[in-house]
């Protein structure tokens, strides 16, 4: 069983940056592909990066592309949500996924595990 807890998240004003991390248990941790989603108010949950298994390989949606970054430690089973020029429309909550396969995903249904969530609100 993996276990995910994201933390990080906060207020912050338009401009601003947050780092989201998510601590995760599990010794197969290194060979697993990471994601992030987030979920608006009212809206579906979506795809925001993900990072493979190794950590080579990266992917982002379209609205975070050059304002995001996703990283991970091995070392520390922590992945990593960099957040730059945030924006209002970013205000949403975070959750951290994760699966058993090492290869990257963008839909949820490819993940088997899921954080309990870490708000972000980005205030104009």
């Amino acid at each position: 069983q993996v276990q995910l807890v994201e933390s990080g998240g906060g207020l912050v004003q338009a401009g601003g940056s947050l780092r989201l991390s998510c601590a995760a248990s599990g010794r197969t941790f290194s060979s697993a592909a990471m994601g992030w989603f987030r979920q608006a108010p009212g809206k579906e949950r979506e795809f925001v990066a993900a990072i493979s298994g190794g950590g080579v390989n990266t992917v982002y949606a379209d609205s975070v592309k050059g304002r995001f970054t996703i990283s991970r430690d091995n070392a520390k089973n922590t992945v990593y949500l960099q957040m730059n020029s945030l924006k209002p429309g970013d205000t949403a909550v975070y959750y951290c996924a994760g699966r058993s396969s090492t290869w990257l995903a963008l839909t949820r249904r490819d993940y088997d595990y899921w954080g309990q969530g870490t708000q972000v609100t980005v205030s104009s």
